[in-house]
């Protein structure tokens, strides 16, 4: 499912960017991981079993795979549970993107780790056009906030 700027301009605005950052579920078999491979490949990227076992053994969990024609870039973050996504297009296509709650929780957190904080103004930006144009559970968003300690940074923005 589509995360990051991507799933930020499905719900608020667009904007630009030089990357698409998708979340894949992927377990630690290796089948999986070369059926990934064999994927990205077929789509342009140039990438390496390798890389996706590093980010799998590592903190973040993130690979970033460039494109073979261009300097854009594909950042996939991968996660072993299963994927809470909501069904969209992009250029006609169907395809699924990160709920809006939870995009936001993830803009959140990086805007708490942002130094220094002017950094942060995307994804502040992203965060208001989201909570603008998209439907939202606020009351659940305050308490997942809360739980993730940046329940201070949402209250900023929503003043």
């Amino acid at each position: 499912m589509f995360t990051g700027a991507l799933a930020a301009s499905y719900y608020g605005r667009p904007r630009t960017t030089m990357d698409a950052d998708i979340i894949v579920k992927v377990s630690q078999t290796g089948k999986d991981r070369s059926k990934l491979v064999s994927a990205l490949r077929r789509a342009g990227l140039e990438a390496e079993e390798r890389q996706i076992s590093m980010a799998l053994e590592s903190t973040f969990k993130i690979a970033t795979f460039k494109d073979c024609k261009s300097s854009l870039t594909v950042d996939i973050i991968f996660s072993e549970r299963k994927l809470k996504k909501n069904s969209g297009t992009i250029l006609n296509l169907r395809t699924f993107y990160q709920p809006p709650e939870e995009l936001i929780l993830a803009k959140l957190r990086m805007i708490k780790a942002t130094v220094p904080r002017e950094r942060a103004f995307k994804d502040k930006e992203d965060v208001k056009a989201i909570l603008k144009f998209a439907r939202v559970n606020l009351d659940q968003l305050k308490r997942k906030a809360s739980k993730a300690s940046t329940l201070s940074v949402l209250e900023n923005i929503l003043t």
